[in-house]
């Protein structure tokens, strides 16, 4: 079957490659792969073996195009593109500008009223959230968490009662740490899901609770492969009554027992992490009362 060139009446276009199975290549990323005449990948390496193994050949310029040099060479992929020269964007595995070189490639095309289109294809973040069950009407994708643990902290808190589902990106050896994070902010009972090496000959998805998946891991020694995890949102319902993340609750605790007032306490706590001063306060009380 023939297919109509990408480039037919525009010079820039941005492609999504296989995550892991070369079977998932799009005949439209064949297409684009032969035609072009620059392909922008973040490694040359992998671009050569990508169409070895798709049996494409590529007679383009290939030209090594990452997070440490995309903001000096977008400007002149732009121009070339500009000029009549067929451009073709893609990332090392997966859809550009998803935690990977492309976002800002579209962003100044856009703004300067450059053409391109977008070659769909595979997506990680997608595919581990349909995979793990969890509902799909609403989520967000949060890319790799904060390293400091401080903003780590800041941020899981401001969407500890939202109710998307949230997927992250990580890697394997930050894997357990980031899910013991989760854990300690969304409570250990959260449903979640890792999806392990997707579309490769090892992929597999856990899933559970928070505690579940992170403990079957835990027990295997190492974690291998790459990394999607998926937590689902908050739900009121069977959350119950417990409105107020354990984890706050127990800083305010930290913070009363060095001497701190809980109304004070609870007031540095809600501002710090943009939650209720009132709801931390009264339900530390109530659980006082309980001991």
């Amino acid at each position: 079957m023939d297919l109509p060139s990408p480039f037919d009446k525009l010079n820039l276009v941005l492609a999504a490659t296989p995550i892991g199975n070369v079977g998932d290549s799009t005949p439209r990323l064949r297409v684009a792969l032969t035609e072009a005449e620059l392909v922008a990948c973040e490694d040359t390496r992998r671009l050569r073996d990508l169409a070895r193994r798709l049996k494409v050949e590529v007679s383009a310029k290939l030209l090594a195009y990452h997070e440490h040099n995309e903001s000096e060479l977008t400007a002149r992929l732009l121009e070339v593109a500009s000029n009549g020269t067929k451009v073709l964007q893609v990332s090392d595995a997966g859809m550009p500008g998803i935690s990977d070189p492309g976002f800002r490639l579209a962003r100044e095309a856009s703004a300067a009223g450059i053409p391109f289109t977008v070659l769909p294809g595979p997506s990680a973040p997608l595919l581990a959230l349909v995979a793990s069950g969890l509902p799909t009407d609403s989520f967000r994708f949060l890319g790799f968490l904060p390293r400091k643990t401080i903003t780590l902290e800041q941020t899981l808190q401001s969407m500890v009662r939202e109710p998307e589902t949230l997927i992250v990106l990580e890697s394997p050896r930050r894997t357990l740490e980031t899910l013991a994070s989760l854990e300690t902010v969304f409570g250990p009972d959260r449903p979640a899901a890792v999806a392990r090496e997707l579309t490769k000959t090892h992929e597999e998805v856990l899933r559970g609770s928070l505690r579940s998946v992170r403990e079957t891991l835990e027990n295997r020694g190492e974690v291998l492969g790459e990394i999607v995890i998926v937590v689902g949102g908050f739900n009121k319902e069977l959350s119950g009554n417990e409105d107020v993340p354990p984890a706050l609750l127990d800083k305010l605790e930290q913070l009363v027992q060095n001497g701190l007032r809980a109304k004070t306490a609870a007031k540095l706590l809600a501002d710090w992490f943009d939650s209720s001063a009132k709801q931390l306060y009264e339900t530390h009380l109530k659980l006082s009362v309980g001991k």
